[in-house]
């Protein structure tokens, strides 16, 4: 039985998953936060039929320094709540680090070496690298006698072609400051495309898939046997389709415009585009939940929200179909993706000559787990592939740990 601590860590809080990769199995869940103010927080929770012998949640608020005295915390709520970390002992820890740039193409065994370069690369991921490196260099304090793992967001998406990751700027500026598309949730696509190719009983290697991870953050990826070829998110998380609160693609020149005439500074653009812009700028809401029930309660700025940001899917879908050249099947995962009938209904609307024929009463059947949502003639399959970003990492880790 291999045991793996999945952590995900930002620069106040991380969550956690014990899993048992063989059986796929969740051992217990957590989350950390709130690190460094007056009060903090911690949730464990056990599910049904595990360790404990039935469902529980346990929760603390207390001061918790750093991340450090949260790697504490979380061990006490082990050991008082379970599952027991000697009976199921992590054969190692996996950490998601956002930004692995143009170094890292695989999951890695991280050691001083990673870590200075991990640090290097905070330049282009600044809110997220330095957090990442914080759980790590914490958690290697509380399991020091395990290795540890990096797997990067960017790392599946470093088989695109340079024609697919290039810029057309000014090479030797974009070659100085390490400026392309480097793609992200790669461990969300690499995660659903295998399992989308479980589901329909093929090799993922004889495949070709659109897989649309649609959260509060969200991104297009093509993959062609297995692979990433081409990605919406581009050198930052911003670039693409529309969000939560970023704006996805939009004129760079929109920016110098609103720098020269609304005297916006680089910060002010830089709030704007991340958090004043997506669904939130366009409808006020910020949930894509919210946004269907104002629309249905006749609010146009609403329809108009989910209109654009149905339009920009499928301008990728088309895209993304020339790219890839036949599509087999397209993958809805994340929030939106796998619980919005309507937002996939709208995505795929007018695509029939491509191929794609949703079978309304699949769609908006009450199934959660992977089913196919198109008709049984569709020559592209339409899949729901719920994601599992935790259980790919512990994967991944052990994957590493016994090569």
């Amino acid at each position: 039985m291999s045991v793996v601590l999945v952590v995900n860590s930002g620069s106040s809080s991380f969550k956690y998953q014990l899993i048992e990769v063989t059986g796929s199995r969740t051992l217990a869940s957590g989350l950390v936060e709130r690190i460094g103010a007056a009060e903090g927080r911690a949730v464990h929770k056990v599910p049904a039929g595990d360790a404990s012998g039935g469902a529980s949640e346990s929760e603390r608020v207390l001061p918790i320094p750093d991340h450090t005295a949260g790697f504490q915390v979380m061990l006490d709520a082990f050991a008082a709540n379970g599952p027991s970390l000697e009976e199921f002992a992590p054969v190692a820890v996996g950490h998601r680090v956002v930004q692995g740039g143009a170094r890292f193409f695989e999951p890695t065994v991280v050691t001083d070496l990673v870590k200075i370069n991990i640090d290097e690369l905070s330049a282009l991921a600044p809110l997220h690298n330095p957090a990442n490196l914080q759980g790590i260099e914490a958690a290697q304090r509380a399991f020091p006698d395990v290795p540890h793992v990096a797997v990067f967001d960017t790392a599946f998406h470093q088989t695109m072609p340079p024609a697919a990751y290039t810029y057309a700027i000014d090479r030797e500026l974009a070659a100085k400051h390490r400026v392309r598309r480097y793609g992200f949730h790669g461990t969300s696509h690499r995660f659903v495309s295998r399992a989308a190719a479980e589901f329909l009983g093929r090799p993922v290697e004889e495949l070709r898939l659109i897989v649309l991870h649609l959260g509060n953050g969200a991104s297009a990826c093509a993959v062609s046997g297995g692979r990433s070829v081409e990605t919406s998110m581009g050198m930052t998380p911003l670039e693409g389709l529309v969000m939560g609160t970023r704006s996805g693609d939009v004129d760079p020149a929109v920016l110098l415009h609103l720098q020269r005439r609304a005297g916006l500074t680089a910060d002010d653009v830089d709030d704007l585009l991340n958090k004043r812009s997506g669904i939130l700028g366009l409808s006020g809401h910020g949930d894509l939940r919210d946004v269907e029930a104002a629309m249905a309660d006749g609010d146009e700025a609403a329809t108009l929200a989910l209109e654009v940001y149905a339009h920009r899917i499928r301008s990728y879908v088309g895209a993304y179909a020339a790219q890839l050249g036949r599509v087999d099947a397209i993958a809805f995962t994340a929030g939106v993706g796998e619980n919005s009938a309507l937002v996939r209904s709208w995505a795929l609307a007018g695509l029939e000559g491509f191929g794609v024929e949703l079978d309304p009463a699949r769609n908006e059947g009450p199934e959660r787990g992977p089913r196919r949502i198109s008709t049984d003639a569709s020559r592209t399959a339409v899949l729901v592939i719920p994601t599992n970003e935790e259980l790919e990492i512990a994967r991944q880790t052990v994957a590493v740990i016994e090569a």
